[in-house]
């Protein structure tokens, strides 16, 4: 054991988490140079598409260091903000870190709060300045940003680049010379943390674990902690590029179990693993549930296949344990399911997985967050409102709560002002600015959550030319001035497009989706009035003109009295057609609020 050695890779988005993995493997001879490709471990077509990780992965490396063998189990982590979560599992699995800062860009909002992460589980923190065969790498400036941040010695910084391989043998050695050997009893009763699952549809779940305690054998009969459900290890093993069985696996070790599980809700990420022979007395701590922060409906554009999408969405959860998903119907849009995701980008990635590996077309209605009520009945009891149609009426009503956040932007110099007014307009409040160095500096805001869920990051990606970078916390519920906004088309409310906004930004917000929603639906037989209304208060409209047939074409001449009776025929035939008309929304309506600046 005490030649084993786990740790992760931690940094900002974009720092070369991926490409310095890669290099790890080929110098560790764990992937031959002829199977080698970029992103080596991320297997989603997606994820080489946009260049970014989406799942962490664990694999598990030999390597040769003054004579001895040694173990090393690698976890690469995603860097997104939305990934958060990702990244605390794979910590809790590890002793030890990497934490990757790009030469050229410094330390970004998103290196720090890993870090904080990795530091909360007192994980050996190893800094490594990748990308040093860049024309615009700063070492000297940032290596000063590092020490100044950890407070470790220049001489403990790694120079590397994933490139060109510089660097990765003196990272090995730090990796076994610094980070301690996993401390655990293998003769103690079975204690092993799932980390990760994923789904194979020849064999069921596959999750994988690293043991704190205990020895686990092949065949033996095992015990879930949480679900308290019992089954056979059918096969056990280890990590490489493939699985790799084995017939025991001890404590320290990160390995992977197949018990012939079927079903998503059987395995919890984070669940303890002990055997049912000698169980162990408690559960493993410091694991905790995945907080969704964005809600949004997901429906089937063809209501007949309802049932096909519940099954899709099942198997999506096992490989992203974050997807929290409940069934719910809507007016316009028939049976659905009211989904929670992480952000935005989450919920992007989700949509386009449905679509690529189950061929499921959705419509994905308008992003919220969630909501404590008050009723005035009885203001102590609080409602959680995921949906703004589930809102009390406002008769009844006595307050509603919305989620803050303390978001971190760090930043160049030269923008500071460009975006204080972008969080400004989005309701944050400026609590501190600090300057890391002379041209970088980190603004922290409070602001509502509500706000950053639509098109927060990509305004402020633009507004500083992409230098901001940018995360955030929740930090709790407080009281605001917020009432729900309806969208009434030919006076039938579309549940799906009601929103709830803050008082002051319902008018201009109500006027925008009106304009909007007049140039994607298209015109019918009748005339179609866009309402957007609080309560029974009309605080906007657009009127979608009717298509008109020229029925007067066969009057030439002769008294005005038969043109009139012929156009009041047909005033009365588009009123009776107004009736009875129902407008079918367009998929890019639901969408088109969320792109409302474009």
């Amino acid at each position: 054991m005490k030649n084993i050695r786990n740790f992760c890779i931690i940094a900002h988005i974009d720092h070369g988490k991926s490409t310095l993995a890669d290099r790890l493997l080929q110098t560790t001879g764990t992937i031959s140079d002829r199977d080698m490709q970029a992103q080596a471990l991320d297997d989603m077509d997606l994820e080489r598409e946009r260049g970014i990780t989406i799942k962490s992965h664990a694999i598990q490396m030999n390597y040769k260091f003054e004579g001895e063998d040694y173990v090393l189990n690698l976890i690469d982590t995603p860097g997104h903000v939305d990934f958060s979560y990702e990244v605390s599992r794979s910590i809790a699995a590890c002793e030890g870190a990497l934490l990757i800062v790009d030469a050229a860009q410094g330390i970004e909002a998103q290196t720090i709060s890993n870090l904080y992460l990795a530091l909360e589980h007192d994980l050996e923190i190893i800094p490594v300045l990748n990308k040093m065969d860049l024309p615009g790498a700063m070492p000297e400036e940032v290596s000063d940003q590092i020490v100044e941040l950890i407070g470790c010695k220049l001489e403990d910084i790694i120079p590397a680049s994933g490139k060109t391989g510089l660097g990765v043998d003196k990272i090995l050695e730090a990796v076994i010379r610094r980070i301690p050997a996993p401390k655990g009893d293998p003769n103690a009763p079975l204690q092993a943390m799932i980390f990760d699952s994923v789904f194979n549809s020849f064999r069921g779940v596959i999750a994988y674990y690293r043991i704190m305690n205990g020895t686990l054998n092949k065949g033996e009969r095992v015990k879930f902690f949480n679900t308290g459900l019992a089954y056979n290890a059918d096969e056990i093993g280890i990590l490489k590029m493939d699985l790799v069985p084995k017939k025991t696996v001890s404590a320290g070790d990160v390995g992977y179990i197949i018990s012939g599980i079927k079903k998503a809700n059987e395995i919890k990420v984070g669940d303890t693993i002990t055997t049912v022979a000698n169980p162990c007395s408690e559960s493993i701590q410091g694991f905790e549930d995945v907080k969704p922060m964005v809600f949004a409906g997901i429906y089937p554009v063809d209501t007949e296949d309802y049932e096909e999408l519940r099954y899709s969405m099942e198997k999506l959860q096992l490989n992203d344990s974050s997807l929290v998903f409940e069934p719910e119907s809507s007016m316009a849009l028939g049976f659905g399911f009211r989904c929670g995701f992480l952000g935005m980008l989450h919920l992007e990635i989700i949509q386009e997985r449905l679509e690529r590996e189950f061929n499921m077309t959705v419509i994905t209605t308008v992003p919220n967050v969630s909501y404590y009520a008050y009723t005035r009945k009885n203001p102590d009891k609080l409602m959680l409102v995921n949906n703004p149609s589930d809102l009390p009426d406002p008769g009844i009503l006595e307050k509603i709560e919305e989620p803050y956040i303390k978001a971190q932007i760090i930043t160049k110099s030269e923008y500071t002002g460009a975006i204080m007014t972008l969080c400004i307009e989005k309701r944050g409040e400026l609590r501190n600015q600090v300057y890391l160095t002379q041209d970088r500096v980190e603004l922290t805001f409070e602001m509502p959550l509500a706000e950053i869920v639509f098109d927060f990051y990509d305004r402020l990606k633009t507004v500083s030319k992409g230098y901001a970078s940018f995360d955030y916390f929740q930090i709790g519920y407080r009281q605001s001035d917020l009432i729900k906004m309806d969208v009434l088309l030919n006076a039938e409310q579309v549940d799906a497009l009601s929103a709830l906004v803050h008082r002051s930004n319902a008018f201009s917000l109500g006027k925008r989706i009106c304009i909007k929603l007049k140039e994607l639906i298209p015109r019918q037989q009748f005339e179609i009035p866009i309402q957007a209304a609080i309560g029974a208060k009309v605080i906007a409209r657009e009127t979608i003109k009717a298509l008109r047939k020229d029925v007067t074409a066969k009057c030439y001449g002769g008294d005005i009295t038969r043109k009139r009776k012929l156009l009041e025929k047909q005033k009365e035939g588009k009123k009776r057609m107004r009736q009875v008309g129902r407008v079918e929304v367009p998929q890019e309506a639901f969408l088109a609020v969320l792109k409302l600046n474009d």
